[in-house]
């Protein structure tokens, strides 16, 4: 079993920054690729980034692609998601994913809480 809990999500202006972070427990998460996702008010979860376990395959979402950056601490079990030049559609309840189960851009075995991003206007 894995455990993940995210922070750092809170409220923005547009065009600033945020970086959030995502601590895995119970067991070691350092060969399984993880990934963020975001679900904003009435719409459908979707993909935002995914790091592979070395961190030599990274994939992103066109729409934050330029903007966001993924990364990982294997040491600390820990996944980041850096992001800048934030706009008003990035805000969402943030997801981390470990252990994906096919697909890296949809289907995972064990997800966090989420973290609330509100970017202002």
């Amino acid at each position: 079993q894995v455990q993940l809990v995210e922070s750092g999500g809170g409220l923005v202006q547009a065009g600033g920054s945020l970086r959030l972070a995502c601590v895995a427990s119970g067991r070691t998460v350092s060969s399984d690729p993880m990934g963020w996702f975001r679900q904003a008010p009435g719409k459908e979860c979707e993909f935002v980034a995914v790091i592979s376990w070395s961190g030599g395959t990274i994939y992103y979402a066109d729409s934050v692609k330029g903007r966001f950056t993924i990364s990982r601490d294997n040491a600390k079990n820990t996944v980041y998601l850096q992001m800048n030049s934030l706009k008003t559609e990035d805000t969402a309840v943030y997801y981390c994913a470990a252990d994906p189960d096919g697909n890296w851009r949809t289907t995972y075995n064990y997800w966090g809480q989420g973290t609330q991003v509100t970017v202002s206007s």
